[in-house]
């Protein structure tokens, strides 16, 4: 089972998603209104930037100030949001009888990491009030976690915790950095490969001797298959070769076929077949 190559992009798809939430934060001062730089990116890597001497040669500023950075820091199993695992999704195809099938997804949370770096503290609260509100604890993203059989679900956000931080030390040779950390965790789902389950063409039923197959004889099987209504290979009959051609979604009869079984005392239920003994 494991080795199936499928690919659904859902944990890419929850990165993007979560990130875009924050893409149209904005700062105003004044009349000046500034819209807040978003990077993906762990926190010491943009603070590293702020201590870092600029070349000026190349550079007028180390850094732009504020920012807001993001990064997915774990992805953990949630049982309390377990589902039956042999229940399947499907979805059909087109206007056929044939469907897409999946098994139900498994639930994971994913850990993300926000920060607010800004140099004064009004800055810095300006941001922070324009994503708080929003989440009590929960935010609700509708993603579409899989394409190929249009799966949609509603992904709760939920904002576990903030945290404050001054780098300012009080060297006037440093520069300034107010930092405003949060925690969200998302309750997402993970899929497992689609599949199109083949079209069932043949039918049997055994009757047998006794309720104890394993030593009783059968006695007569019935078989039904679909049977052609219309010459589909254009040889100006038809026949049995057409059978062959059958949609689900096409007219057609059936062919019975009855197996009578004579010679029970020889019969072996788990190895022989019809023409061993017919």
């Amino acid at each position: 089972m494991l080795g199936t190559y499928f690919y659904h992009n859902i944990i890419r798809k929850t990165v993007i998603a979560f990130g875009t939430l924050f893409n149209n934060i904005e700062l105003r001062r004044d009349s000046e209104v500034m819209k807040v730089p978003l990077a993906y990116g762990p926190t010491d890597k943009f603070l590293a930037r702020l201590d870092q001497n600029p070349d000026p040669t190349n550079k007028r500023v180390q850094i732009t100030l504020p920012r807001i950075s993001f990064e997915m820091g774990g992805i953990d199993y949630d049982a309390s949001r377990k589902v039956a695992p042999t229940a399947k999704v499907q979805i059909p195809i087109g206007d056929t009888t044939k469907t897409k099938t999946a098994f139900m997804p498994v639930p994971y949370n994913l850990s993300f990491t926000l920060s607010i770096i800004a140099k004064t503290q009004e800055d810095s609260l300006q941001i922070l009030e324009q994503i708080i509100p929003f989440f009590q604890p929960h935010f609700n993203l509708t993603l579409k976690l899989v394409d190929t059989i249009e799966e949609v679900r509603d992904i709760p956000i939920t904002l576990n915790s903030i945290n404050y931080e001054d780098l300012y030390e009080g060297n006037f040779a440093q520069r300034r950095a107010i930092l405003y950390t949060l925690q969200f965790t998302v309750k997402s789902y993970l899929y497992g490969p689609v599949t199109e389950p083949s079209t069932i063409k043949k039918s049997i039923i055994d009757t047998y001797a006794d309720m104890d197959q394993a030593k009783a004889p059968r006695v007569t099987r019935y078989s039904v298959t679909p049977k052609a209504t219309v010459d589909y290979n254009d040889d100006g009959a038809i026949t049995a070769a057409d059978d062959a051609f059958v949609d689900p979604d096409d007219d057609f009869g059936f062919n019975e076929i009855y197996s009578e079984f004579t010679d029970m005392k020889k019969r072996n239920p788990v190895t022989d077949t019809d023409e061993d003994i017919t």
